[in-house]
């Protein structure tokens, strides 16, 4: 049975962070040694970032308060909230970002009804409330308070592609089921000062965003689908288990995100492709760089880097990630799904169009899908338009971590 997305949009909150702005700021914290701010210039400056979005309004200097809890644009000083304080924010603005996804990809299939959904799989790894996102997607959309909910969470930034299996896995079962798969992650909720490298970097790349798809195989699905879902795998990499990781803390959640990472992904991303490529014996016997899409999860300029060279893909073919990168940041699982979508909006090309997607997360877990891409995706996205600039910075390159 042939399963298909038959809708993807993204969504991200309105407050736009701009890379060296929020760099002057970091660099500027009075606690930071002195190798911790030559730490945050050279992160900030070589992540290949221009603009990020964040749904904490405060990070921002236009931003005034009275009582701020993040930052404080009076004083230039980043704050440290509670854990408690970062989550419920979290409760609340991510609801937002989760309904907003939710109800584009719902408009973008007139044909569907709300109450034709009959799986919903919310995915995020930056927040925990309870009734979760599942449960608010249901009731402000007004779908079927019986539809099967189920969420993804705390997987990190590859939780995308298990929700996209279990969805294709429930259309193989009922060929009547119509499925909405939402990811909606809040990154910058967890950023604080530190003269810590893996903290440095993970204010240097995260961000916040929503992605929506939804997904089914009812006859005349394939006349208006945007992708056709192919095959999916899992590896985990023999090594690498304390290189990655996201844990929770007094005052956040806690990235460990070591400088060895995009090694260990250049040692075994080979290795990773084998399985899902064995799926097709004659597109494994071709170069990688014969499958026409690549889309990468952009964890980190560095990343992206090894995975072109190692893979021998072109320039062109890592455009779309490095993009999301500059215009996105890292937005955790909804990543893979907005560079997805920008490969959607390229112009068709001849014959078919395949796509070879990864993303990585903690383990060190290496998530691949094959996907086919069957027409033109609707109008662009509609944010973070940035141009391309040279963000290579040699400083300091042997003491900067590299994500």
């Amino acid at each position: 049975m042939t399963v298909y997305v038959r809708s993807l949009e993204t969504a991200v909150p309105k407050t736009k962070l701009v890379q060296s702005e929020a760099r002057d700021v970091f660099a500027a914290q009075p606690g930071l040694s002195r190798l911790g701010a030559r730490l945050v210039n050279t992160c900030f400056d070589s992540a290949a970032i221009e603009t990020r979005f964040t749904a904490v309004d405060e990070l921002t200097n236009e931003f005034r308060s009275d009582d701020p809890q993040f930052y404080d644009s009076a004083t230039g000083l980043l704050l440290n909230p509670s854990t408690k304080v970062r989550n419920d924010i979290f409760g609340r603005e991510a609801t937002k970002l989760f309904v907003q996804a939710a109800r584009s990809a719902m408009e973008a299939c007139p044909e569907l009804d709300l109450l034709d959904i009959t799986h919903l799989v919310t995915v995020s790894c930056t927040g925990f409330f309870n009734p979760g996102p599942d449960y608010k997607i249901v009731r402000e959309l007004g779908l079927n308070p019986a539809v099967q909910r189920y969420h993804l969470g705390f997987m990190g930034c590859y939780a995308a592609f298990p929700a996209l299996r279990a969805a294709k896995s429930f259309c193989d079962a009922d060929p009547n089921a119509v499925v909405l798969v939402v990811c909606a992650e809040l990154c910058s909720l967890h950023v604080r000062t530190s003269n810590d490298p893996d903290t440095i970097m993970g204010s240097a790349l995260f961000a916040d965003g929503a992605a929506a798809a939804i997904i089914t195989a009812r006859p005349g699905s394939e006349e208006t689908a945007l992708l056709q879902l192919d095959h999916f795998e899992t590896v985990l990499t023999p090594v690498g288990e304390d290189s990655m990781a996201w844990n929770i803390g007094d005052h956040g959640f806690e990235m460990v995100l070591g400088n060895y990472v995009p090694h260990i992904i250049d040692d075994h991303i080979v290795g990773a492709l084998e399985p899902l490529l064995a799926r097709e014996p004659e597109l494994a016997a071709l170069p990688y760089s014969s499958v026409t899409h690549w889309a990468i999860h952009p964890g980190g300029r560095s990343i992206l880097d090894k995975v072109e060279s190692r893979l021998g893909l072109t320039e062109e073919q890592l455009v779309p990630a490095r993009e999301i990168l500059r215009n996105y940041g890292n937005m955790s699982s909804a990543t893979v799904l907005f560079v997805i979508r920008r490969i959607l909006e390229q112009a068709p090309e001849p014959g078919d169009e395949r796509i070879c997607s990864m993303a990585f997360g903690p383990g060190l877990t290496v998530e691949t899908a094959l996907l086919t891409k069957l027409r033109q995706a609707p109008p662009a996205l509609r944010h973070g338009q940035g141009g391309q600039t040279d963000q290579a910075r040699e400083l300091l390159a042997a003491e900067a971590p590299v994500a």
